[in-house]
């Protein structure tokens, strides 16, 4: 710990004394949420379990906190039935852990681009009473890193009335715009633990799909020029992708978030940055989520500058990039080239994420694509994922006027300037092969083909 690494100098900071001051254990700094309260906690690999638990042990205690945060991996006791009346969460994208609260009313979902969630915080349309943070030791000037997620808690931190953080040696210093000082934090929780890790691969993925994803990985990268900038999330089409870059050169990444699969690109010299218009040279990222393979690449890793998400998902900003590639997936794509990513019928499933500030940040990028990718079918093979139309009560995350490049494991659709009647032809050529009759038969009936 840096009681350690700072005890043993000749010459102690001046902020020392403080730090040393504001520590506490977790049961003993969250005793100062109080019913009502707005609390922003640090989401993704990041998120601060210690003080979770603790504020999950005081729920007899707390009615009507609201908890706001993205995508967290792992348990989150609060969202358990019965929590509701103690702790409400309000979710600006949906993981597997929320899903369910969600869709039964025991939670809430915010629809919102990802570059404009942090801005709520910024222009005070949300005011957070307290900010949960898990930061690594403070370094000899006294700056604890957010490490892993900066893009989505330091802007929100800033605001809070309150900032309680866990300092956990575990958590990488990812540089960037990423530090917060330890006279901003208001209660210091001493507390290792691992951090939440997330496989590329979901176990539940059949030999078929694999198969499906890696012939996706290889249409689109036939897509991707030498000195193309790159934002990929990630999964399955993502790391699937990145298999076949090996023969590219000076690739770049400015990306809202990346997982383990660049980690060697960037080794093999294949990830440079070197033909980057905007941050040459530099890795631009609001967060990873991954395995600790990526969250070690991270540490005090040059390469990498973490910047708050307003910034790094502005699409004025990604723009600015040439040759701005943006890989996004769907749940299904209807043959006007509508795009639904977040709801299955009326049943919300994840968020509308960074995929609309990438394809449009990409769409006014010289030489820029912006790729909608998904398999075919579901799982099963049962149901095509290019549809005559959305299902009832879907959303339509992308409209048709943005989406330009639809990728399957079929091949590649061009719908940018294309009529409905191209853009039917076009998808239906990339639909599964058992499909294509019925598409083709609903394509004649409504659009005159």
């Amino acid at each position: 710990m840096i009681t350690e690494s700072i005890e043993n100098r000749t010459f102690t900071p001046s902020w020392y004394a403080k730090y040393k001051s504001k520590i506490v254990t977790a049961d003993e700094a969250v005793k100062c949420i109080s019913s009502g309260d707005k609390i922003v906690v640090q989401p993704g690999g990041a998120a601060p379990l210690g003080l979770i638990r603790a504020l999950v042990e005081r729920k007899n205690e707390l009615y009507g906190v609201e908890i706001y945060h993205i995508l967290v991996v792992g348990d989150l006791p609060y969202m358990q039935p019965g929590m509701e009346k103690h702790f409400k969460h309000k979710a600006f994208f949906i993981g597997r852990n929320t899903r369910k609260a969600v869709n039964e009313g025991r939670a809430e979902f915010i629809p919102i681009f990802l570059s404009e969630v942090t801005l709520l915080f910024k222009n005070g349309i949300i005011v957070p009473d307290v900010a949960f943070i898990n930061v690594s030791p403070p370094d000899e000037y006294g700056f604890c890193s957010y490490g892993i997620d900066v893009g989505n808690i330091k802007t929100p931190a800033e605001k809070s009335k309150i900032v309680i953080a866990q300092i956990n040696k575990n958590m990488p210093r990812g540089l960037g715009n990423s530090f917060i000082h330890v006279n901003k934090i208001d209660f210091i929780v001493e507390h290792d633990e691992p951090l939440l890790e997330l496989p590329q691969v979901d176990p539940d993925t059949t030999p078929e799909m694999l198969k499906a994803y890696d012939k996706i990985g290889q249409n689109i990268a036939e897509l991707i020029e030498d000195g193309s900038t790159l934002q990929m999330g990630i999964g399955a089409i993502p790391d699937s992708v990145l298999k076949y870059l090996h023969h590219k050169k000076n690739l770049g990444i400015h990306t809202e978030m990346f997982s383990d699969g660049i980690v060697e690109l960037v080794e093999e010299g294949i990830i440079t940055g070197e033909e980057k218009t905007l941050h040459p040279g530099k890795i631009i990222a609001g967060f990873v989520l991954g395995t600790r393979k990526a969250y070690d690449f991270v540490h005090n890793n040059p390469i990498i500058e973490f910047h708050p998400q307003e910034y790094v998902n502005n699409p004025f900003i990604i723009a600015q990039n040439k040759k701005m590639i943006a890989i996004n997936s769907a749940i299904e794509v209807d043959l006007t080239g509508q795009v639904c990513s977040d709801s299955i019928g009326t049943k919300f499933y994840s968020g509308i994420g960074g995929q609309v500030d990438f394809i449009r940040g990409a769409a006014h990028s010289e030489g820029g694509k912006g790729i909608i990718a998904l398999p075919s079918t579901t799982k099963d093979e049962k149901i095509s994922r290019i549809t005559p139309i959305l299902k009832s009560g879907a959303g339509v995350v992308t409209s048709r006027g943005d989406v330009r490049y639809v990728v399957t494991e079929f091949g590649v659709a061009h719908l940018f300037g294309k009529s409905i009647q191209e853009r039917a032809k076009e998808l239906i050529k990339i639909a599964h092969p058992k499909f294509r009759d019925e598409l083709t038969d609903y394509a004649k009936k409504n659009f005159y083909i």
